[in-house]
């Protein structure tokens, strides 16, 4: 179906009282995996791919963004249910205008090591840039802590203040906000509460749809009760990548000496399959907590 605006799929969440999920994906078998959990459940769903990750100044290949936003883009107009496409989480603005005019109808401009000044005026510029290309701009105030190590970070996060951010939502015009309370980027063991009361401070105060990255180390009930108060987006990459990398050693372990049973035939031993079969079932493990099933 046609690529749904972005305005209008968190219309429809706001008032249907669910979230969005955000599943990322890094590759073809993780985007066909997340497309087939949200049609097999009939739910809406924000797909896309890492900003952060596509520009990083150390990999190995440059990677081309114009590719990939084609890609989700061809994704979310083939797919039976309604999808957004985002270039999430970059801090380069170059890349992120370059994902505006490539196909994505979401990005996000997210630079920690920014000033709130230097962030506020960057983000109001990609916002006027975005809007005249009908691409929204997600944006966040406050740092999340990083679990990566196996524990939590807590010096490099910081918590959402309230009346700042609706201070930056109000200046900026940005169409999501993402905030930090209590969510963990890159949570790989374990779960922690958010803070509701601060959320429902930031709901009082912020009228534009909110949105939780750090989606895996974050309780159900917690969950349940963030959505309630008025989250709207909830994303999703740490517990995908872990299902997908156990699947895929587990496929590779078992000796095979044709190389085309493993790669492109599409059976029981293509690791291919095997990897989109194991991103599919991560999201249906999780895609019913946002209440989203059954609302395409």
């Amino acid at each position: 179906m046609p690529l749904r605006p972005i305005a209008e799929l968190f219309h429809s969440a706001r008032t249907g009282g669910y979230a969005l999920g955000y599943f990322e994906s890094w590759n073809l078998e993780s985007l066909q995996g997340v497309i087939d959990a949200a049609e097999q459940t009939r739910s809406p769903v924000i797909i896309g791919f890492n900003g952060e990750f596509l520009t990083h100044p150390g990999r190995l290949a440059k990677e081309r963004i114009e590719w990939y936003g084609a890609l989700g883009r061809a994704a979310a107009e083939t797919a039976s249910v309604p999808c957004g496409v985002i270039f999430n989480e970059c801090a380069r603005d170059d890349y992120t205008r370059q994902a505006v005019t490539s196909g994505f109808n979401l990005v996000m401009l997210a630079d920690p090591a920014s000033s709130y000044i230097d962030y506020t005026q960057r983000v109001v510029s990609l916002v006027k840039f975005a809007h005249e290309h009908g691409v929204a701009v997600e944006a966040e105030i406050g740092e999340l802590p990083s679990g990566s190590s196996g524990e939590v970070a807590t010096e490099h996060g910081s918590l959402t203040d309230p009346e700042l951010a609706a201070q930056f939502v109000a200046t900026t015009g940005v169409d999501l906000l993402s905030i930090s309370v209590g969510n963990i980027h890159v949570m790989v063991s374990g779960e922690q509460e958010l803070d509701l009361a601060l959320l429902a401070e930031i709901r009082r105060r912020i009228d534009i749809p909110l949105g939780l990255h750090g989606g895996t180390g974050i309780p159900a009930d917690s969950l349940r009760e963030a959505i309630r108060l008025g989250v709207t987006k909830v994303a999703y990459g740490t517990y995908l990548k872990q299902h997908y990398l156990v699947a895929l050693n587990k496929a590779l372990s078992v000796y095979e000496v044709n190389p085309h049973k493993l790669l492109g035939m599409g059976g029981a031993e293509d690791v291919l399959v095997i990897s989109r079969l194991a991103v599919r079932d991560a999201v249906l493990e999780r895609i019913e907590l946002l209440g989203c099933c059954g609302r395409a």
